[in-house]
């Protein structure tokens, strides 16, 4: 058996990682999604430590993605044993940012005024307590899908009449003040087993898709992404540190913007899966792959103990 499985779903996403552990010696076996059949009476995980990669996005390249499919399969294989990485629970909250907002919230951090429905109908009863304008967004997103802004109720009303607003594949809606961006770029703090790893600044010229992976930026029609290196304060590197720590999630990304109405900094999303940076060494000086692949063999040496 291999030391580490890693169930993935993009083709290309994670070439960096399997390259890092083929050059380091990790055996490891490399699951895709597609395909995979799992008996639920089966007790053997497929390894001692199971890496979930498994996007949000995934819904956006194939109708039958696996979202809630590696939700029950990282659940019994860390029943059978398996340290899994980013588990059942994790993805959880990764599929809903209704509930990731909550989570943010009960930490006494700030987040978008923000409010939940399940019925398009709602919409605009819902956004009536909040300053236009206002975005509507899927509940499970990725890439910026699922994010629309109206400028004023009437707009709103007439998408809701029109059938024209967002869905989400979990029937959950968010309603939204648009936060006007100081600076233009939000801030991603990612970490590493609930600790700062690195932060990055992005700044997708008003656009929602702020994916700053390599596949991401190369991606067609997608508009120009502007990544720098952020040095982000004390105070929100523990605010994220904790956030990570309360969602129980092992690698992922922190994100926070600086809302320019009144200073106030906001977070607004948990993303489980972090491709890193594009240009690691231009842009960070280092590669957080080697870093990652540090704790993993972490990982593997406590569960042979």
């Amino acid at each position: 058996m291999s030391d580490l499985a890693i169930l993935y779903e993009h083709p290309d996403w994670f070439r960096p990682l399997f390259a890092g552990l083929d050059r380091r010696g990790i055996a490891y076996r490399a699951i895709h999604a597609d395909g995979l059949i799992v008996d639920p009476a089966d007790p053997a995980p497929p390894a001692p430590v199971v890496l979930n990669r498994i996007a949000m996005s995934s819904f956006l390249r194939a109708p039958e993605h696996p979202i809630f499919f590696a939700q029950a399969v990282m659940a019994q294989w860390q029943a059978a044993g398996a340290r899994v990485v980013n588990g059942a629970d994790v993805l959880a909250i990764d599929a809903s940012k209704a509930r990731q907002l909550a989570l943010i919230a009960g930490l006494g951090l700030a987040i978008p005024d923000t409010r939940v429905v399940h019925r398009a109908a709602d919409l605009a009863a819902a956004a009536a307590g909040l300053r236009f304008p206002i975005v509507v967004k899927a509940n499970i997103g990725g890439s910026g899908a699922g994010i629309v802004r109206y400028d004023t109720p009437a707009e709103l009303a007439v998408a809701v009449g029109d059938g024209t607003v967002p869905d989400s594949i979990d029937r959950v809606l968010l309603v939204q003040e648009h936060v006007p961006v100081r600076g233009g770029a939000i801030t991603r703090i990612e970490t590493l087993g609930g600790r700062y790893l690195y932060a990055i600044d992005v700044d997708g010229g008003g656009g929602f898709d702020l994916c700053p992976a390599d596949i991401c930026l190369a991606a067609p029609g997608k508009a120009a992404v502007t990544v720098t290196r952020a040095d982000p304060a004390p105070d929100l590197i523990a605010a994220a540190e904790r956030i990570a720590q309360a969602a129980g999630l092992d690698v992922g990304g922190i994100e926070v913007m600086i809302d320019d109405r009144d200073g106030t900094a906001r977070f607004y999303d948990i993303n489980a899966l972090s491709n890193f940076v594009a240009d690691p060494l231009g842009v960070l000086g280092w590669d957080p792959h080697e870093r990652l692949i540090d704790w993993l063999a972490d990982r593997i040496a406590e569960v042979r103990r």
